[in-house]
Order: structure tokens, then C-alpha cells, then sequence
């Protein structure tokens, strides 16, 4: 059955979750070939520090690998005992993701059958609903001496599936590892390395059809789940779009955080123009209302285009529309709401006729401004009542300001400018030098505004000292 042949349960020990960024600290593999069973550990030389989280987690520390090996001189003794072998581990693609980028790094690639226990364990045992190694170890209650520890974790996988093997059957676990090892495919045209090269952290990715044509430009928390979600169905990814022509090519980026990866999407849809996201215009048609007051008393808007007026530096504008359209309707439908005038408002025809009542006083929906018959500071306090609700904020702060995102393992941080209601760039937080062009649009207004409501995690806001300089450079 599923130990007759040759196997190898993996797990590792690292400075933190970047499959790429992060590296190795120690490996723990049992070798099993029926009933005769290896045991391999070792620390390894990370050539990095390890974060005190993770050492506190692991109980690995610095001082620790100090003398252990680099994994470049344990390649020829690793590819000897894991070739040909049917690799397990828990949350596969983090173990063996590691192991190829490290091998790779050596200059020999690894490639091998892998099995992933958490997926197993969902097959084998749907009416649970957690499938960490926590929850296996304490549902089968499996006794270990030193959890997080590479070798303890690779023998709490192999007692999960010699537990499963008596509760279920032989049959019905090798089943269920058969149907796992299926194998994946992606559709035609796309590279088959972008299973493996796929990264499972937060970013934003552009989907490409035949000659580089721009089809969709998305984020995700985890890149390699949310790309992946438009080439196979799956029901935790229902809502994912389904796009009817063929993706050719996949290019994404890497963000610390959520905030940022929201930030770059509106940039990659307004710089790539994608057909099949809606929103992310160029902005040219951006437009606000201003109010003026006429001759005759009334408060009467205008729809003011952003290209004509510096919408960040002016005050008492009410609303932002991607068309003037947009802010016509909204204004048609404000005046029916409340009763205005909507030859006042400006939104339809005035008639050569003085006197004539407009079109909403014959529906009954007007209360006789265009007439005479409703004083003007009356309208006007209607009117100024009904457009507070869409007023344009006022910059809150005394200058810049900057979300800051960090990675807890790393602390790596990034800093992303605004200035009254501009977003202005983003910059690693010891770099002067900005990337971005600075732009006042209407997603990005928004998108600051809900920060300010509701911070992202792992982030938070700083004000930026009166003399602190920025430079803007050229995003891609």
C-alpha cells in the first residue's frame, strides 16, 4: 500500500514563510521502504538571521546552525536519499517549495512526486473541519517530545497516516492518495513551472492572452491560490472570474500587505488596460460638482473636469464621478428625491420662455424654483443638505502622511505616500526615491478613505515630518 513504496516524509525548519526570500534551518526525513524506516536530521546554516519569532516558535536560534552545515554541501546526500521517492509532508508546497528553490540555488534541480497530508487528511476525513498538524496530532492522539522541530513533525505525519491506516483501512487511505496524485495539468500555452514558481504570499498578477493582449488584472492574499482559482474549478473559489479566452502567460508582483497589493492593482489596470476589469480608467473624465451662486440667489452646481481644476488642493467639491454623466444622474436624482429644481441644478434644458416651469413642477416633483414660487434660500438649504452627504473631505492631516505595511517575520517595511488625497508613490522605508507617478483618481481617494475607517492588518499610519523630502520615480 501507501508505505510499500519507497517514501520520504519531509518537514523543515526555516527563517520564515517566504518560500523564496526565507531559507532552511534544520530537516527532519523518514525514509521508509516497508517496514524498514530512516531517520535523517540535520541543521543547516541558514547564511541569514533567524527572527526571534521563529525562534521562539522552533527553539532554533542563531547560535545553533552557527557550525552547521550550508545546504549547498548537503545536496549530493540529500538528492541520494530523496530521488525516486514519493515525498510527504504536511502542507506539501511549503516543504517541497523550499527544497526545489535550494537545490535550484546549487545548481541542481529537484523534481519529485509529492503527496501533501493536509489535502490527505481532508479526503480521509471530511467531517472535521481543521486539518492542521496541531489538530491531526491531538484528533489521533499522537504523542511528541519536541513539537516544531523538523524530525518530531515528520514522525507526527507518519503516526496521522498509520492512525488513518487502522481507523479507515489500507484501501481506502491509498485510495484517497491515489486520487491526490492525479496529475495536475494546466491549459495549453502556459508553462508548466508556474505550478512550482507561483508564490504563496500577497501580490497582484496579470493575466495575458494570445500576443500579450491584457485579459485581467487581480490580487490575492495568496498569489498561487487566486491564480490558479481561473484554471480549475473549485467551489471555495465560486466567485473567481471566469475568463473564455485563452491565458497564454501569467505575470505577477509580490506586496507585503493587503493595502499594497490594492494599490498596485489600480496602477497594473490603469497602466495595462485589462478587458475584463471594469473599473481603473485612465481618469481623464474625472469630475466633481462646484457650487456657484447666481444673480438671482440660487446656489446652482457646475461639473468641474479634474483636468481643469487640481481637485487635491481645492476645497467645497461634492462628489467624484468617473463621468460628468455620473454627475448628472446624480444630481437628475437628487433633485427628484428632495423636490429641486432641476433647471436650477442645471440638468435640464432651459426653456428661452422666462417664467416657464420646468419639466419635474409639471410631474409635481419640483417645488416651483424655476417659477418664482419657492424663495431661493429655501432651494438653497435643501440643496446644500442634500449634496453634505457627498462632500469631498477635507485633508484631514497637516502634510504627507504614509501608510507603512510590514512583514512580521522579516520586518521588511514599505511605505505608501499620500498628500491630500494624492497618492504620491510607494518606497522601502530606507529609500528617499518614490515609485509611482502621483495621481488624484476617484479608487484611490476611496481606497485611503476605507483605510482611514479600517486599517489593514499589519499596517499602520505615519505623518511625515514638515522637512521630509520625497522623490518621485517611474513605476512599471
Amino acid at each position: 500500500m501507501l508505505f510499500e513504496q519507497p517514501c520520504a516524509i519531509v518537514d523543515l525548519e526555516t527563517t520564515g514563510g517566504h518560500i523564496t526570500r526565507d531559507r532552511i534551518t534544520e530537516i527532519g526525513i523518514l525514509l521508509i521502504d516497508g517496514e524498514r524506516i530512516e531517520r535523517y536530521e540535520t541543521l543547516v546554516n541558514p547564511g541569514q538571521p533567524i527572527p526571534p519569532f521563529i525562534e521562539n516558535m522552533t527553539g532554533i536560534s542563531d547560535a545553533m546552525v552557527a557550525e552547521a552545515p550550508p545546504f549547498a554541501a548537503l545536496v549530493e546526500t540529500l538528492l541520494e536519499k530523496l530521488q525516486g521517492r514519493l515525498l510527504l509532508a504536511h502542507n506539501a508546497r511549503f516543504d517541497y517549495g523550499f527544497l526545489k528553490n535550494e537545490f535550484k540555488r546549487a545548481g541542481h534541480p529537484f523534481q519529485s512526486e509529492v503527496l501533501c497530508t493536509v489535502k490527505l487528511s481532508r479526503r480521509l476525513y471530511p467531517q472535521h473541519f481543521k486539518h492542521s498538524l496541531d489538530s491531526l496530532i491531538a484528533r489521533h492522539g499522537i504523542v511528541l517530545a519536541d513539537r516544531h522541530r523538523a524530525m518530531a513533525d515528520a514522525l507526527a505525519v507518519y503516526h496521522f497516516i498509520e492512525a488513518a491506516t487502522t481507523e479507515l483501512g489500507p484501501e481506502a487511505v491509498q485510495e484517497a492518495a491515489t486520487a491526490l496524485l492525479a496529475p495536475t495539468a494546466l491549459p495549453p500555452g502556459l508553462d508548466p513551472e508556474l505550478l512550482d514558481s507561483l508564490p504563496d504570499v500577497p501580490g497582484v498578477y496579470l493575466l495575458q492572452g494570445d500576443d500579450g493582449l491584457p485579459l485581467y488584472v487581480g490580487r490575492g492574499a495568496n498569489l498561487r491560490r487566486q491564480v490558479l482559482a481561473h484554471f480549475y474549478a473549485d467551489k471555495a473559489h465560486g466567485k473567481t472570474l471566469h475568463i473564455a479566452e485563452p491565458i497564454r502567460r501569467v505575470e505577477w508582483r509580490e506586496t507585503l500587505g493587503e493595502f499594497g497589493a490594492m494599490l498596485l492593482e489600480l496602477q497594473w489596470i490603469r497602466a495595462h488596460r485589462p478587458r475584463h476589469n471594469r473599473r481603473g480608467g485612465t481618469g481623464d473624465e474625472l469630475c466633481s460638482i462646484q457650487l456657484g451662486e447666481g444673480a438671482d440667489g440660487f446656489v446652482r452646481p457646475r461639473i468641474v473636469l479634474a483636468h481643469e481644476l487640481d481637485f487635491s488642493r481645492t476645497a467645497d467639491l461634492y462628489g467624484l464621478f468617473r463621468h460628468p454623466r455620473e454627475a448628472r444622474k446624480m444630481l437628475q436624482d437628487m433633485a427628484r428625491a428632495q423636490g429641486l429644481c432641476q433647471a436650477v441644478l442645471g440638468v435640464e434644458q432651459v426653456t428661452s420662455r422666462k417664467g416657464t416651469p420646468c419639466g419635474g413642477f409639471q410631474a409635481g416633483l419640483c417645488r416651483g424654483a424655476c417659477i418664482g414660487r419657492e424663495p431661493a434660500m429655501q432651494h438653497n438649504t435643501r440643496l446644500m443638505s442634500a449634496l453634505s452627504r457627498v462632500r469631498v473631505k477635507n485633508w484631514p492631516f497637516p502634510g504627507a502622511v504614509a501608510v507603512v505595511e510590514w512583514d512580521e517575520v522579516t520586518g521588511e517595511r514599505v511605505e505608501h505616500v499620500f498628500d491630500r488625497w494624492c497618492y504620491l508613490g510607494t518606497r522601502h522605508a530606507a529609500s528617499e526615491t518614490l515609485e509611482g507617478l502621483p495621481s488624484f483618481d476617484l479608487d484611490s481617494y476611496k481606497l485611503f478613505s476605507a483605510y482611514l475607517k479600517k486599517p489593514t492588518p499589519s499596517s499602520e499610519l505615519r505623518l511625515l515630518d514638515e522637512g521630509e523630502m520625497v522623490f518621485a520615480g517611474v513605476i512599471d
